[in-house]
């Protein structure tokens, strides 16, 4: 529910402890909860239904609309996190996108241009950077490589990507739904994973690469004159 008057929601914020950098660009709603000692930055909004847990540190142009969050959580610049739940510890962003259903555990990261939707990403995983996590659910202490995309949706139903424990996603990695990547397993960079890995395995899923040497003075001869 909107506060008729946001500035007294605001003094009610600081007066509780709550930092608040701007209070002329930081808009809360009058049922949004905030613990102690956390920080607003300018250009947030936390609207209906969010719970900012202690000690939390929310960066410039963060919106939070419906989430729960737990202390010491730190969200950076420019991200948007929709009906949601963000453990302790955990950091988001700058410039993440956490869509609905998405569940964040302790001392994970969501990192720049990063997007989740309907995944559980445990604790001490990370996704730092370019990365879609739709329909997944992701072990502890996983590591998720740059460009890695779950491939969750054929056309008609979306399907489930599992990831367990411990494993490790290369770079430029797409996961093929409904698949299955076991304990401890490795996903090599530019892989397109269409079928369960096992734990503790290796798999590597791209085109063999080809060297042609002499390859460019050769088409560069049969040009015209001129060209």
């Amino acid at each position: 529910m909107n506060d008729p008057d946001p500035h007294r929601t605001i003094a009610k914020l600081v007066a509780s402890g709550v930092t608040v950098r701007d209070p002329q660009t930081t808009y809360v709603d009058e049922d949004v909860k905030v613990g102690e000692g956390t920080i607003l930055y300018p250009g947030v909004i936390l609207e209906s239904g969010s719970v900012i847990g202690a000690g939390c540190t929310i960066h410039a142009r963060v919106r939070i609309t419906g989430c729960r969050l737990a202390e010491n959580v730190v969200v950076l610049d420019g991200s948007i996190l929709e009906d949601s739940t963000v453990d302790a510890g955990a950091s988001i962003g700058p410039y993440a996108l956490l869509r609905p259903g998405s569940d964040i555990g302790v001392g994970a990261k969501v990192g720049n241009f990063v997007e989740t939707k309907a995944t559980r990403l445990g604790a001490g995983s990370k996704a730092s950077h370019l990365t879609y996590l739709g329909d997944a659910v992701i072990g502890d202490n996983v590591n998720i490589g740059a460009g890695t995309i779950t491939c969750n949706y054929d056309g008609e139903n979306k399907h489930r990507t599992t990831i367990e424990d411990g494993a490790f996603i290369g770079s430029n990695v797409a996961l093929v739904a409904p698949v299955s990547i076991g304990a401890g397993a490795y996903v090599g960079a530019g892989s397109t994973i269409t079928g369960d890995v096992p734990a503790g395995a290796l798999a590597v899923g791209r085109g063999r690469q080809v060297i042609k040497e002499g390859w460019v003075e050769k088409r560069r001869g049969k040009k015209p004159e001129g060209e």
